[in-house]
C-alpha cells in the first residue's frame, strides 16, 4: 500500500487494477489509520481519476450485500453541492416508481445537508431497513426499494473513523453513489462539480453500465435545474456524449430558487407530499425534470421534452400520493 501512496504523492494516477488492489486492502481492514489518512488525503490533493473511482466501486460492490433485480435504475447523486435543496432525486425516484419504472434507490442519511434520502423516506413512513430479499420483493411488486448504505456496505466501517477525522470530501463521496448493491446498469447521477462529469462517465463505462446520465447544473446543483442550463454527459452503449438541458427552451417557467430550499426531514417530507398530491410549483417541476432523465435512461422515451411532459401529467394527476400510501409501512 505504501508504494501506491508514494506513486500518488508523485502525482501519478493509479490504474484500475491498482485501485482495486488498494481498496481491497482497505475494505478488508488491513490498512492502519495512518495509511488510510495518507491515501485519502494525497489522492484528494492529486485529484481523483476515473480508473481510481471505478476500482473503488468495483471492490465496494463485490463486498456489499447483493440485491438481485432486473433492469432497475438508481437516482443516487453525490450530494455535497452545498445548496440545501429539497430531496429532488428521492422525490423523482418515487415519481418514477409510481410511473411503473423499477427503482433500486441507494442512499444514506444526512451527511452534508440537514436531510438525506434515508431521513425523508422515514418521515414518509417508507421502510429503509429492509434485507435484500425484502428489497427484491418490494421492487418486483411495487417498483421501489431503498437500500440504506450502512446496512449494505459493512466493510466501510474500516475507513469510517478516519473519514470523520479528515472531515472533508474524499474519493468515498464519489464511490458511494456508484456502488449500488443492486448492480444497476442504468443510472442518473448528479455530481457536485462539473469537472466530475466526464470522470464519472468513464468510471461507469469501465463498470459496464448500459445507460447513464451524469448531471451538473450551471447554478451549482447536483440535479437538473429548473432555473439554469444543466450539463449532461451521457453514457450509452459505451459511447460518451454531451447534452445540455435548457429550462428556457422547455418553457419550464420556474423563477424562484428559494422554492427549492429544504429544511429538516419533516419539512422536506411535507413538501414532497404536497407535490405528490398534485400541487404545482418549482419543486414539482424540478422533480419532473429529474424523473424525465430517469425515463430517458430507462429507454421508455427517447425525447426529453416528451418524457418531461409525461412526468408532469402524472404528478399533477395526484396518482403518486396513492402510490406512496400503498408502499408505506411495509
Amino acid at each position: 500500500m505504501d508504494n501506491y501512496i508514494k506513486k500518488i504523492e508523485n502525482n501519478q494516477n493509479l490504474s484500475f487494477e491498482e485501485s482495486k488492489s488498494i481498496f481491497k486492502f482497505l475494505m478488508e481492514g488491513k490498512a492502519n489509520d495512518e495509511q488510510i489518512f495518507s491515501f485519502l488525503t494525497t489522492l484528494s490533493k492529486k485529484g481523483e481519476v476515473s480508473d481510481e473511482i471505478a476500482g473503488g466501486v468495483y471492490v465496494l460492490r463485490e463486498m456489499s450485500k447483493r440485491v438481485n433485480v432486473n433492469d432497475a435504475i438508481d437516482t443516487c447523486g453525490t450530494g455535497g453541492d452545498g445548496k440545501n435543496t429539497l430531496n429532488i432525486s428521492t422525490a423523482s425516484a418515487l415519481l418514477l416508481a409510481s410511473m411503473g419504472i423499477k427503482v433500486a434507490k441507494h442512499g444514506n442519511k444526512a451527511v452534508s445537508s440537514k436531510c438525506g434520502s434515508g431521513d425523508v423516506l422515514e418521515k414518509l413512513k417508507i421502510n429503509i431497513n429492509l434485507e435484500p430479499k425484502e428489497i427484491e420483493e418490494q421492487i418486483n411488486n411495487n417498483n421501489f426499494g431503498f437500500m440504506f448504505a450502512p446496512n449494505y456496505h459493512s466493510a466501510m466501517k474500516h475507513v469510517g473513523p478516519t473519514r470523520k477525522k479528515i472531515g472533508k470530501r474524499t474519493i468515498f463521496n464519489m464511490i458511494g453513489p456508484l456502488s449500488s448493491p443492486a448492480l444497476v446498469e442504468r443510472q442518473v447521477v448528479g455530481v457536485f462539480d462539473k469537472k466530475l462529469l466526464k470522470i464519472f462517465a468513464n468510471a461507469l463505462k469501465n463498470l459496464k453500465i448500459k445507460f447513464a446520465w451524469i448531471v451538473n447544473s450551471e447554478d451549482g446543483l447536483d440535479e437538473i435545474s429548473p432555473y439554469a442550463k444543466t450539463n449532461v454527459v451521457q453514457l450509452k452503449n459505451n459511447e460518451i456524449s454531451d447534452l445540455i438541458i435548457d429550462p428556457k427552451e422547455l418553457n419550464i417557467g420556474a423563477d424562484n430558487f428559494n422554492n427549492l430550499l429544504g429544511d429538516d426531514a419533516l419539512f422536506n417530507a411535507n413538501k414532497m407530499i404536497d407535490i405528490f398530491n398534485g400541487e404545482d410549483n418549482d419543486f414539482s417541476k424540478a422533480v419532473c425534470l429529474n424523473a424525465a432523465a430517469g425515463l430517458m435512461v430507462s429507454e421508455k422515451f427517447n425525447d426529453f421534452k416528451t418524457a418531461y411532459d409525461e412526468a408532469r401529467k402524472h404528478i399533477l394527476s395526484g396518482i403518486t400520493i396513492k402510490y406512496i400510501n400503498k408502499i408505506k409501512n411495509v
